[in-house]
């Protein structure tokens, strides 16, 4: 099914995202937290992918896994570095299997060394994306979104005007990169209504169990973290449980938070950890 039919069709319910395995361990693992989460009756999943590509057969694999359990996916599909060709191949393989919907976007920045080219065939920007699924398929997509605006973007009407792009060019919904402090979502939604805006925006949610490794990724993306939290996790950093669980605890208040407001759709970023999301998970239903 569609993930645009099914967000018109509900006014709640959770979103999991998840990340493709690449050992046996990390399969189990992953075996592991789609038996737990799958009691919670998501709305849709969806499946990572590397830059280039470096992960679509792990990831067109772990999509299957999700599929073959009666649950909506939707792969995520990078563009930068591949080919138009390569693109097709993969979106024509995904349509025998019977998937219909797909994350369409950029990748993260190639190494160097990678043996992928960039530049490929023109392919530089999400949209780029977005247009070509448009054009050849009838696949429901699925775009990154960026309250604090993207960190190669000037400034963030300059991000708003990416993201406009992305939902003329054919996309149907959008899934925020992950915040901490749900101010900047709700200005993020008032700037995209000024602009007559209206596909659904869900919020990403990461939850908060590990502030080292959470500084590293909203080093990279522009996120903001509280001043408060951060602070009170530094703390903890010699005891994992108790940082773990002041994290889990403001997780929570920060998805009440978008439920008082009205946001009963949320998308999760699992991290494949299943203990930690059922924790989140039975706090707020």
């Amino acid at each position: 099914m569609k993930i645009s039919e099914i967000l018109a069709n509900n006014e709640s319910g959770v979103c999991f995202e998840f990340f493709p395995p690449r050992t046996p361990k990390s399969q189990q693992r992953l075996m592991e937290t789609i038996q737990a989460l799958k009691k919670y009756n998501p709305l849709y999943t969806s499946m990572t992918c590397g830059a280039g590509g470096t992960t679509q057969d792990k990831t067109e694999e772990a999509a299957l896994l999700l599929k073959e359990r009666d649950l909506t996916v939707m792969p995520h599909l990078t563009c930068l570095g591949s080919s138009q060709q390569s693109l097709e191949d993969i979106l024509k393989n995904y349509q025998a299997k019977g998937i219909e919907n797909i994350m369409a976007l950029r990748g993260d920045p190639l190494k160097e060394g990678s043996g992928l080219n960039s530049q490929a065939e023109g392919f530089k920007h999400a949209v780029d994306l977005v247009r070509l699924i448009r054009q050849k398929t009838d696949f429901c997509i699925g775009v990154a979104v960026y309250p604090e605006g993207h960190i190669e973007s000037g400034f963030i009407e300059e991000d708003l005007t990416h993201t406009q792009e992305k939902i003329d060019a054919g996309a149907s919904f959008g899934v925020t990169q992950m915040f901490f402090d749900n101010a900047y979502y709700f200005q993020f939604l008032e700037r995209i209504k000024k602009r007559g805006i209206r596909i659904p925006i869900l919020p990403g949610i990461l939850p908060l169990t590990d502030i080292a490794k959470v500084k590293e990724f909203a080093a990279i993306c522009r996120t903001t973290i509280p001043k408060y939290i951060r602070e009170k996790m530094e703390k903890l950093e010699n005891n994992p449980q108790d940082m773990e669980k002041a994290g889990i605890d403001f997780t929570i208040q920060q998805c009440r938070s978008l439920k008082n407001n009205g946001f009963e759709k949320i998308h999760f970023f699992t991290l494949n950890k299943p203990k930690v999301l059922t924790a989140i998970l039975d706090a707020i239903k």
